[in-house]
């Protein structure tokens, strides 16, 4: 991925700032519950929001933040351009699984919803997505290869992207 954006960060048209998304002690901690899982997510959440792109937005001087990943990485993007599209108006996601309830195990609550973008992107309605089309855009990139038919990658992102088409949300 660095490799192919090169010519702008030589340029210095574009920046590059790599994140991990903790999934080792979030969707990845195979040994807690999937509600615990999605509250340590949303602590992770609150660290981007709150630290992450605040210094990204003073040492771009206010510039656009483009939010991309794979697999994994996919489901945060888009996660993330859907809940603050007006801090991440784009998303590029890369072969990306958009139920994070297959990954675990036991009750699912508020804080699974909420962090569950085939759950709450279903029920979108009133001024949030009013104003959602205008603002957020995803592209969704999926392969045709082992990994995503082991995955479920591409089936995951066909309906995810029928979900959005239903409500309006710009996506290619």
């Amino acid at each position: 991925m660095v490799g192919a954006l090169s010519p702008l960060l030589d340029a210095g048209r574009a920046k590059l700032y790599c994140v991990d998304g903790a999934d080792e002690y979030t969707w990845r901690a195979d040994d807690v519950p999937l509600e615990e899982r999605a509250r340590r997510h949303g602590e992770f959440e609150r660290w981007i929001l709150e630290a992450v792109a605040p210094w990204i937005h003073d040492d771009t001087d206010g510039g656009e933040i483009v939010v991309t990943g794979a697999s994994f990485g996919a489901y945060h993007a888009a996660n993330f351009a859907l809940k603050r599209a007006d801090l991440f108006p784009l998303a590029i996601s890369l072969s990306g699984v958009y139920d994070v309830s297959v990954v675990g195990w036991g009750e699912r609550g508020d804080a699974t919803y909420f962090s569950n973008p085939v759950d709450y992107v279903a029920h979108l309605h009133g001024d949030h997505l009013d104003w959602l089309p205008s603002r957020a855009s995803l592209l969704l990139v999926c392969g045709q290869g082992q990994w995503e038919d082991t995955t479920g990658a591409l089936e995951s992102t066909k309906a995810f992207a029928r979900m959005l088409g239903e409500k309006g949300i710009r996506h290619e």
